[in-house]
């Protein structure tokens, strides 16, 4: 056996990897068919908020972005149909507010914060236990609820005037669509971080497209490629000692130039 799979801590980071690639794939999707990226990227940043009154408050920071980012996804679920003029701008605000509160959170903080910077960058490498059990129930979660609304979801995707037409309440289920956007954020924080989380969201999703006929298929595909980026990022981080986050977003970016080349 490989010595890298001797070591527990990789073991976890193979786990998280898969966990991350099934909520990444799925959910990003909906974010790439439904052109929400931008949106996706308020309510990571506004995670940062969250984790800060974690640091300040003395609870597990992960939990404090759980509940910063599905505030954030209600208010940008309310803001996007009340004030569709000013979205882009509003949306811009939260995601500056969310990264100012969390600087703001963690100076006021008494002692030193050592694994801060896993939250912006992500570090695959320090996924405990305790986060690998959080990232399975998130990841349950969000399976049984697009198993059971993925009808729902597909309409209101595609087509909102349609779903409203055969009677759907779009504004709930579009509103439900960001709190699951919002739970894979959280669970891709400790994979790519903060900062890099929109990627691993958007570009399996956006190569998955080219070559999927259906939701199913580009889901699917999602989640393969998804998985071959955090794999290859993981090993290419280990071997030549670079920051893990960088690296899977790195190889991912290579898996989209391959893509669109191929596809001219």
């Amino acid at each position: 056996m490989p010595e890298i799979f001797t070591y527990d801590f990789m073991l976890n980071a193979i786990a998280a990897s898969i966990l991350a690639s099934v909520a990444a794939g799925i959910i990003g999707s909906y974010v790439v068919v439904k052109k929400i990226v931008f949106i996706s990227g308020g309510i990571s940043h506004s995670t940062y908020g969250g984790i800060g009154l974690g640091y300040l408050l003395g609870f597990n920071p992960i939990f404090g972005a759980v509940g910063a980012s599905i505030i954030t996804a209600a208010l940008v679920a309310k803001i996007s149909r009340k004030e569709k003029q000013s979205e882009d701008m509003l949306i811009g605000i939260i995601w500056a507010l969310g990264m100012a509160l969390g600087i703001f959170f963690i100076n006021l903080s008494e002692g030193y914060t050592p694994d801060l910077m896993s939250y912006l960058f992500g570090n695959i490498l320090l996924v405990s236990g305790v986060d690998l059990i959080l990232m399975i129930l998130l990841n349950l979660i969000i399976l049984t609820s697009v198993y059971f609304f993925f009808g729902k979801f597909q309409a209101v995707t595609f087509d909102e005037e349609f779903a409203k037409s055969i009677g759907l309440n779009t504004e709930r289920i579009y509103l439900f669509l960001l709190i699951l956007i919002a739970i894979t954020v959280v669970m891709l924080i400790k994979v790519v971080g903060i900062v890099l989380v929109i990627a691993l969201l958007s570009i399996p999703p956006a190569i998955a497209v080219k070559y999927s006929k259906s939701l199913k298929q580009m889901m699917l595909l999602s989640v393969l490629l998804g998985l071959i980026f955090t794999i290859f990022g993981l090993f290419i981080s280990y071997y030549l000692n670079l920051t893990s986050g960088a690296s899977i977003i790195f190889i991912s970016v290579i898996g989209y130039l391959i893509s669109y080349l191929s596809k001219k």
